[in-house]
């Protein structure tokens, strides 16, 4: 073989690899997320006001607002809606203890614009007796949900 077979070959292995690679669609569809909570929703995280904080001896939760993309269970009657999530700066798998009970997902950084499937119950306060971070509570904004499980989504 020749110089420019070589690199023909180095072409297509190096196209093969990258494409193996490529992250395939996920609907974050698993048995802890269609099960656990009494509302199942994909929606895209849209904002996060502030700073989260990165204090490992607090403990909170922290609220998010996310766009409705669809809905698998319970009745939501709007396309906005806000999320309280437990010690957001941990990856969801790492996050549940003893003052959160059983929470999780596959999620492990949030990001605005990211797409997540989540399991949750209302109202948060009725769930989480800890620090709840609402910096949309001059808006009066009403219920806020807390996140049971989430995963993220692959479209």
């Amino acid at each position: 073989m020749n110089l420019p077979e070589y690199r023909f070959i180095l072409f297509l292995l190096i196209c093969i690899v990258g494409l193996s690679c490529a992250s395939k669609p996920d609907s974050g569809e698993d048995a802890q997320v269609t099960t656990m909570g009494n509302f199942e929703v994909t929606a895209q995280l849209e904002e996060i006001k502030g700073d989260l904080i990165d204090d490992p001896l607090y403990d909170y939760a922290f609220v998010f607002k996310y766009k409705v993309l669809e809905t698998h269970r319970g009745n939501l009657d709007t396309e906005t809606i806000y999320v309280g999530h437990y010690n957001p700066l941990k990856p969801r798998e790492t996050v549940a203890d003893v003052r959160s009970g059983k929470i999780g997902g596959n999620l492990k950084k949030f990001r605005v614009g990211d797409v997540h499937r989540m399991a949750m119950d209302v109202p948060i306060d009725e769930q989480f007796m800890g620090g709840i971070v609402n910096r949309y509570f001059e808006e009066n904004v009403s219920p806020i949900y807390w996140a049971v499980w989430t995963n993220r989504v692959i479209r």
